[in-house]
């Protein structure tokens, strides 16, 4: 097998920037005992498991056969350790389409059905119960983020109160992807940022980056019931994720490539969600830009966010 590194350097090229030199750096930088710890789980590879499937290719790299068979190993990985027969697809982005949604705070009453949609629909961990919408109740009259409680327990909806989801805003001017040292997130042509699990070094700037909060990090392995997997998975979305990577949420993208909605929209019991293409002026949520008094937020961050919220009143 030819080494594209060694090929550069006979070339006289500079080699490319890989997760591979990636661990060279820290290594570099970290010095010897903490580069031993932060590659620790290199020692726990399995027999069958080898160096390049732990080091392959960036997504945007890999042919359609090569994705296909990293596919194919992740779907009998998972019916081996779990018995469960998954289908994991790569669905690509649709031509001309522009993903978009918007959130109607005035019927939201804070039930938090759509982030319990999230952690089934998302084969998140159960021991933490993740999930990628934080449900913050909000005083009447106030959108001071700092002061939501993502953590009420009481009937809703409370007297006084409003609610607002928060999740991924899939930003046009992401500061997440700008801040990646390896490329392992970025925003792909229909709108949605997404990150490859494979590539991810879990250093975090991503997270540290989001003025949302809307990532989350996978400290741990995730625990996940063999009868709680949901089988129909996409590479770049809903797959079970390994220990110490990144992950946010897609707009379910294997779910709204193909034509369907995302998990949290069909889980709302007010109607409170509209999503839809951007760029189809007949679609509802095209409807909802033009007809109602929309916002988002941070605006004065300029991230242009692709995440609306608006109130009837």
């Amino acid at each position: 097998m030819s080494d594209p590194l060694a090929a550069n350097a006979a070339a006289g090229d500079p080699p490319p920037f890989t997760r591979r030199t990636a661990l060279k750096m820290a290594g570099a930088t970290l010095g010897a005992a903490a580069f031993a710890k932060a590659i620790a789980p290199l020692t726990d590879w399995k027999p069958a498991e080898s160096v390049d499937e732990y080091l392959q290719r960036h997504y945007k790299e890999l042919s359609p056969q090569q994705l296909r068979a990293i596919c194919d190993r992740i779907e009998e990985d998972t019916e081996r350790a779990t018995g469960i027969a998954v289908h994991v697809a790569d669905p690509r982005p649709i031509d001309g389409v522009q993903f978009g949604y918007a959130l109607n705070l005035s019927i939201c009453v804070g039930c938090r059905r759509c982030a319990e949609a999230c952690h089934q629909e998302n084969n998140h961990d159960r021991t933490t119960h993740n999930s990628y919408i934080r449900v913050l109740e909000m005083d009447q009259g106030s959108l001071d983020l700092e002061h939501g409680n993502a953590h009420y327990d009481h009937p809703v909806p409370a007297p006084g109160k409003f609610y607002m989801p928060v999740q991924c805003h899939q930003c046009d001017n992401a500061p997440c992807t700008r801040v990646c040292p390896v490329e392992a997130t970025w925003k792909e042509k229909d709108g949605i940022v997404v990150v490859d699990y494979n590539w991810c070094i879990g250093c975090r700037y991503c997270e540290a980056a989001c003025p949302y909060h809307a990532r989350r990090f996978n400290w741990k392995k995730p625990e996940l019931p063999a009868a709680d997997i949901n089988p129909d998975q996409g590479y770049l979305s809903n797959r079970i994720r390994p220990q110490g990577v990144m992950e946010k949420c897609t707009f379910c993208l294997h779910r709204t490539r193909n034509g369907r909605l995302p998990a949290c929209l069909e889980a709302c019991p007010t109607g409170a969600r509209v999503f839809g293409d951007l760029a189809d002026p007949d679609s509802e949520i095209r409807w909802v830009l033009a007809n109602k008094r929309v916002f988002v937020l941070k605006e004065e961050l300029g991230t242009k966010p692709r995440f609306f919220y608006f109130f009837d009143k």
